[in-house]
């Protein structure tokens, strides 16, 4: 452990701009979002409307989960906020963890610090101090925040902790990913995957309903938090779990980082065929990009047939609510909020998948960075072959996966009514529309690679910021400028589909894309 806090000193100057951002993010949403809820359910008779709804509707639970206490506002935050913030929480310590170990020994940097009198635990600890300390710290502010919006203490307490113990338990994962592969992204990967995994256990155990396995939250972090129950039960104890989870896995973590050479992985590399038969820039990157498609592609349709299976019960609830019956008449009756689900749902689906766009685009930025594309630019292929080799596993491979998105919709809600022809195609053109905005974000990605190289890590705050103003903007009742600095603002809502809008977006994306391409032309190559 020799030489822990100055390691720790390094990553906290090394992330001053990152954590401070990821701190802000989520300390001022939890504030919005309460006074957001304050003024919008302000009366009981609006609470136990909403009460009434949320727990019948499938399709609320599982994006959600349960509205255990109905009748205060500190129940309705932890409702509409508790999920995202444990996913939001969950991705910042995996970057944290991710960067500060399995990064650092890929750009040989940890084997040059550990020349020095730095013990073989030292960058491991200090990786999990960062991360895990910023969880906590993220926690007692949200906890603070609550308790002076007149919130009680124990219920903001809890929610607070029970979203710290997300972050904790990610530190963890993260943790010992890093141990597996000798490449960062794979073990981003292994974590990221590890999340989605524990998200669709939540929403199916959530959306099961009680005759169905609600057990399978138990089996997921972020259904941990739901079983807090914050502001209603306050159940403490359950938060004995996460954090002995946290201890096995960083335990096991430091086991394996004394036990293994630095700079390589539990899991050996793939080596590549015998006899070599990448020819082309296109060829390398199909081989580089390849698995990273088919897993989010795979996701994406898995997401797609999860949402798919509970829209018909956004119809369902209506028959089952009079009182709700009665005012979604005025607005077009069951078929209308069937309509608004997927709206709502597809455009969550193209906020994902701008994720999958802005990776591919960032991996020119690695290959780089890590001193393969210096030799292979030597050759003659040229620079504007290179950037579109992989810029088309962003253009092509972003309609690929909102592809898989849309069919899994289209199939599963088709099978339900009974009419998979008509279904079908409908979903795939609501998936499909979402393209031009993820097209933005890649183009804002491309750009800071070919003009400001050393900013490309912006590229995730643009698509967190893209997240964060279209899935919570009018919740938070932010005005319409700052609505529509994310491109997924204006992309036409299902089924209300038109042109204009997506053709604008499309212009813009050209314009980004052709100024990373010239930029990048006319750069030099930076170590």
């Amino acid at each position: 452990m020799i030489g822990t806090l100055h390691l720790v000193r390094l990553a906290l100057r090394r992330s001053r701009i990152l954590l401070p951002v990821w701190i802000f993010f989520l300390v001022f949403t939890t504030l919005s979002t309460t006074t957001a809820l304050e003024e919008v359910y302000g009366t009981q008779q609006s609470r136990a409307l909403l009460g009434a709804t949320a727990n019948a509707n499938s399709a609320f639970l599982a994006m959600l989960g349960p509205l255990h206490d109905w009748s205060t506002l500190g129940g309705l935050v932890a409702w509409r906020w508790g999920v995202f913030a444990g996913l939001f929480i969950a991705i910042m310590a995996l970057l944290v963890v991710t960067r500060h170990t399995r990064a650092e020994e890929e750009a040989g940097r940890t084997e040059l610090v550990s020349a020095a009198v730095v013990g073989r635990h030292a960058h491991l600890a200090a990786a999990v101090i960062v991360a895990g300390g910023t969880s906590l710290l993220i926690g007692v502010l949200q906890a603070l925040v609550l308790i002076g919006k007149d919130l009680p203490a124990d219920g903001a307490w809890a929610f607070g902790l029970s979203t710290a113990s997300v972050g904790l338990v990610f530190t963890g994962v993260s943790a010992f990913t890093a141990q597996l592969s000798e490449n960062s992204r794979v073990s981003n990967a292994l974590a990221g995957g590890f999340l989605g995994v524990i998200y669709l256990l939540r929403a199916a155990g959530d959306a099961a309903g009680e005759s169905g396995p609600q057990w399978l939250t138990w089996f997921s972090p972020i259904g941990w938090t739901e079983q807090v129950r914050s502001f209603g039960d306050n159940r403490f104890w359950v938060l004995l779990i996460p954090l002995a989870v946290f201890v096995v896995l960083v335990g096991t973590s430091a086991y394996v980082v004394t036990r293994r050479d630095v700079g390589l992985g539990l899991l050996p590399t793939r080596l590549g065929p015998a006899h070599g038969k990448i020819g082309t820039p296109f060829g390398l990157a199909w081989r580089l990009q390849k698995g990273s498609l088919i897993g989010w592609s795979v996701a994406l349709f898995v997401v797609g047939v999860i949402y798919g299976s509970v829209a018909q019960a956004v119809g369902q609830m209506v028959e089952d609510n009079p009182t709700l019956g009665q005012i979604v008449q005025q607005i077009g009756g069951a078929d209308a909020m069937v309509d608004a689900f997927f709206a709502t749902v597809t455009q969550l689906i193209g906020l994902i998948s701008s994720i999958y766009l802005v990776q591919a685009v960032l991996r020119l930025r690695s290959e780089e960075t890590s001193f393969r594309a210096e030799p292979l630019l030597a050759t003659p292929v040229s620079r504007w072959g290179w950037v579109a080799s992989h810029a088309v596993f962003a253009l092509v491979g972003g309609a690929i996966v909102l592809a898989f998105a849309g069919l899994g919709l289209g199939l599963v809600h088709g099978l339900q009514i009974g009419d998979v022809g008509t279904a079908l195609p409908k979903m795939l053109g609501a998936a499909l529309v979402q393209l031009p905005a993820a097209w933005v974000v890649a183009g804002v990605a491309l750009v800071l690679f070919g003009l400001f190289p050393q900013f490309t890590g912006v590229s995730w705050a643009v698509v967190s910021a893209s997240l964060v103003i279209t899935l919570l903007g009018p919740a938070l009742q932010l005005d319409q400028w700052a609505l529509d600095v994310s491109p997924f603002t204006h992309v036409p809502k299902y089924p209300d589909i038109v042109a204009g809008p997506l053709l604008w977006l499309s212009a813009v994306a050209v314009v980004l894309l052709a100024a990373g391409f010239a930029g990048f032309r006319r750069r030099d190559l930076t170590t």
